[in-house]
């Protein structure tokens, strides 16, 4: 009955612990191909290649469900593989669309046409990858209208999140807050699409300030995958043990883990 939880790196880490407190009674396979890492300046084949790699590997630990807790991959080569790729018995969900659904106040399968929200200005943080892809702005079209999105394109945080320089990640989330703002001086709400950047999130609210609506992941994934698991029980797979895969050093990657989770965690080597 295992879920596999995919990232290029420990930003889906955000996901996992979200993940974990809602559904406790289900065992997640977590695969961070850090080798490969960061996603966000890769060429979209590339990342289409890596992407659907680590997928395979999560299947053959009995995960039929994969989540893809990586903006960059949901962005880039979810769609390309849905279209493709997939098998009818599997499924790979991207993050992208919870966040969507409640910036725009919708539940999940409303298909009515598009329409006006509250938000009408809205910042969006992102890798490099992301912001070019345009994903975010094509699947919030499907959903509203009158929105108007600015995308600023990160370059840095997550290499410093990486390697643990919370201090130069600090630093570098202020300076593409001004950046962004030079561009939209007052905006709505700001969306923090990359889940390396929730480990940064006081940091944006800060440099942003309390009157901007700061928009997360990781809770509202949980509570989509939640929602998609009883609807379709019959896609938690074989696996029944909860491991953490790595395509990095097992050592390295875990120590992050570890920092970040506030408990020991064992990396195996893939």
């Amino acid at each position: 009955m295992a879920v596999g939880i995919f990232d290029s790196g420990l930003g889906g880490l955000t996901v996992l612990d979200a993940v974990t407190k809602r559904l406790p009674e289900v065992p997640f396979v977590y695969f961070a191909d850090s080798a490969h890492a960061p996603y966000g300046v890769r060429t979209a084949d590339d990342i289409y290649a890596l992407t659907t790699r680590a997928v395979e590997r999560l299947w053959e630990e009995g995960c039929d469900l994969v989540i893809l807790a990586c903006n960059t991959a949901s962005a880039a080569a979810l769609r390309r593989m849905q279209e493709s790729w997939i098998p009818r018995e599997k499924r790979v969900l991207g993050v992208f669309v919870p966040l969507i659904e409640a910036l725009t106040e919708r539940h999940w399968g409303d298909n009515s046409p598009p329409r006006e929200v509250a938000v009408k200005h809205v910042a969006l943080f992102a890798t490099p990858a992301t912001v070019a892809s345009r994903a975010f702005q094509r699947e919030l079209a499907f959903r509203a209208i009158g929105v108007d999105v600015e995308a600023q394109a990160c370059g840095g945080v997550v290499d410093a999140i990486e390697d643990g320089d919370l201090i130069l990640a600090d630093a570098l989330v202020r300076s593409h807050v001004d950046a962004l703002r030079r561009k939209m001086p007052h905006p709505d709400a700001a969306i923090l699409g990359c889940t390396h950047y929730p480990m940064m999130e006081e940091a944006f609210k800060d440099a942003l300030g309390p009157e901007v609506t700061v928009y997360s992941q990781a809770s509202l994934v949980a509570a989509s995958l939640a929602d998609y698991l009883q609807r379709h029980p019959g896609m938690l797979g074989s696996g029944t043990q909860g491991k953490f895969l790595t395509t990095g050093d097992p050592v390295k990657v875990g120590r992050g883990a570890t920092q970040f989770l506030r408990r020991k965690v064992d990396f195996v080597k893939v």
